[in-house]
């Protein structure tokens, strides 16, 4: 009898104290980053550790991989390709990011201002943006055709040009259009998170700066840049991110060329790994931009949190 009267008591004991867990601050926090955890450990750690396992190996298409250890990154640093990639992704990185930072806080200031049709204005800005990235460049694909495109007829239109020019064929003019195609698309994202800056500043700060008799660039030298720049470095810091690492925009337009002129690290890594089947090669060209953004991201939030 004693021991069938303990067992229902001791079933209690444990189901009070696992309800007792269970009602814990602790546990509704592990709780709900529990399944942001597991995504972020099925889709970026291990593939992130896969993919340094396969840059320490020889690892063929349909062959079994061998260690060979820092062998992948030196054959890719005496690689006049790889050198170039790394020359063609800081320009274009650079250029697009201050292109969009220009334009965007440009936008900013406008849109920041009241007048008729802002939303709508507001709205028709963030297009750009929302298009899915590979409709909206063969979109400028089209544009840029040697044949068929707008930009020429209008050049020659107006009688600036004799004949189309290739913009795709040419090294210069070919990277000079995959950054003006990542600017166009990366300003709205500019624009509309500093306009979201802009609007938290009091326009008494302003007011009081105008009967001191700050003009408008003293104004937005001393007030402006300093109350959004934490917002500025934030919008900095994923956009150098999303350049840096950009795939689908550049192997639409150019898929590298002409002549390896418009390669970025993962166009590169996309045709030595996946294309020619080298996946161990490939994999050590995409980790090769993991240190240099890391010391981007650390620079910017020291910087960041310094401020």
């Amino acid at each position: 009898m004693t021991s069938e009267v303990a067992l229902p008591e001791e079933r209690v004991r444990t189901t009070t104290k696992w309800l007792n867990y269970l009602e814990r601050d602790s546990f509704l926090g592990y709780a709900l980053v529990a399944p942001a955890l597991l995504i972020l450990t099925l889709f970026i750690a291990y593939p992130f550790i896969l993919g340094i396992r396969m840059s320490l190996s020889h690892w063929l298409v349909g062959q079994e991989p061998t260690f060979v250890g820092l062998r992948n990154f030196i054959h890719n640093a005496d690689s006049t390709i790889f050198t170039r990639t790394v020359q063609n992704t800081f320009i274009y990185t650079a250029a697009a990011t201050v292109l969009k930072l220009g334009f965007g806080m440009a936008l900013a200031l406008v849109l920041n201002n009241t007048f008729r049709g802002k939303g709508m204005v507001r709205a028709a800005f963030l297009l750009p943006w929302i298009i899915p990235t590979v409709l909206s460049t063969l979109a400028w694909l089209w544009m840029f055709d040697a044949t068929f495109s707008v930009i020429n007829w209008c050049l020659r239109y107006l009688g600036l040009v004799q004949k189309g020019i290739i913009w795709l064929g040419d090294p210069v003019l070919a990277m000079g259009s995959i950054i003006v195609v990542n600017a166009w698309r990366g300003i709205p994202f500019f624009a509309i998170s500093l306009l979201a800056g802009l609007q938290t500043i009091s326009q008494e700060l302003y007011e009081a700066a105008a009967i001191d008799g700050a003009n408008a660039a003293q104004r937005f030298r001393y007030i402006t840049v300093p109350m959004i720049k934490p917002v500025l470095l934030v919008v900095l810091l994923f956009s150098i991110i999303w350049t840096f690492a950009d795939f689908q925009l550049v192997y639409v337009l150019t898929r590298g060329g002409p002549a390896n002129s418009t390669h970025l690290f993962a166009t590169l890594a996309y045709q030595v790994g996946v294309v020619s089947g080298s996946l161990g090669e490939g994999a050590a060209i995409s980790l090769a931009m993991f240190p240099i953004l890391v010391v981007v991201v650390v620079v910017l939030l020291f910087y960041l949190r310094k401020e």
